[in-house]
């Protein structure tokens, strides 16, 4: 039987604030670092967009100015709003609520940063989310080497159980390969209730959005997880290194394409 859920729309927000700090380019916005001619960020809003997300709200921050200029300029349907000051990725999504009032529905969180993941992936996790039930669904990926990324721990039906930061992991914690994409679909009412419920309680006095999956399974609700069949689609860009390794696969799809 078809979810009633399948009906509804979703809207996406992007998270496109932060300032980079480890790309060692402070005159440039993370999100417009170029990635085969084009921002990373020019790739996550067509994500969007091919997805017939309604709305699309972009949160910015550093160097907001050149990231508005270009979103107004080449993707004019995305609202920016200004996160300020930048306190978390839970802060930069509580930004969005006032964009949302008048929408009702799911919400796909995505990251400025992340720009190879592909439309079939997300389209999955959608229909994931709502053939589960759940009130929040996470992109995962299977990693050799999973490193500092957060460890997804599953219940024996596969649904989520917790989310472990690496450096909190028991020895067979750490061992775990799926990990968190830090890509996210909501129940929007649930999600904004989640924000106004968490805290900072973390050296960087900052709101974690993961801190809402706790909230949820305090409150008995469930949470569901779709593995990436490739791994290399959650791709994140925090360092030049990174942003080289993803321009080189960005690359290679792009010739693919032209074949």
């Amino acid at each position: 039987m078809t979810s009633h859920r399948t009906q509804r729309g979703f809207a996406t927000v992007i998270l496109a604030a932060g300032k980079g700090t480890r790309m060692k380019d402070p005159e440039t916005a993370k999100v417009m670092q170029d990635v085969c001619s084009k921002p990373m960020l020019h790739y996550v809003v067509g994500l969007a967009e091919a997805l017939h997300a309604d709305p699309i709200v972009a949160i910015v921050g550093h160097k907001r100015e050149v990231v508005t200029e270009y979103l107004g300029v080449h993707c004019p349907r995305v609202q920016s709003v200004v996160q300020e000051p930048q306190r978390g990725t839970g802060h930069a999504v509580l930004q969005a609520q006032e964009s949302l009032k008048d929408f009702s529905g799911d919400v796909l969180v995505l990251s400025g940063d992340v720009p190879l993941l592909k439309k079939e992936t997300l389209l999955e996790l959608v229909g994931l989310h709502h053939s589960s039930s759940a009130v929040a669904s996470i992109l995962t990926a299977q990693l050799d080497a999973p490193a500092a990324y957060g460890r997804i721990v599953r219940n024996a039906d596969g649904s989520v159980r917790k989310i472990v930061e690496r450096r909190d992991a028991t020895p067979e914690e750490a061992a775990i390969g799926e990990i968190n994409s830090g890509i996210y679909v909501f129940e929007k009412e649930r999600l904004f209730d989640a924000l106004r419920h968490i805290n900072p309680h973390n050296a960087q006095q900052e709101y974690y959005l993961t801190d809402v999956f706790e909230y949820f399974w305090r409150q008995h609700l469930k949470v569901s997880a779709l593995m990436s069949h490739d791994p290399r689609e959650i791709l994140g860009v925090n360092t030049a290194e990174e942003l080289e390794r993803v321009r080189e696969v960005m690359s290679a799809r792009l010739r693919a394409l032209r074949r």
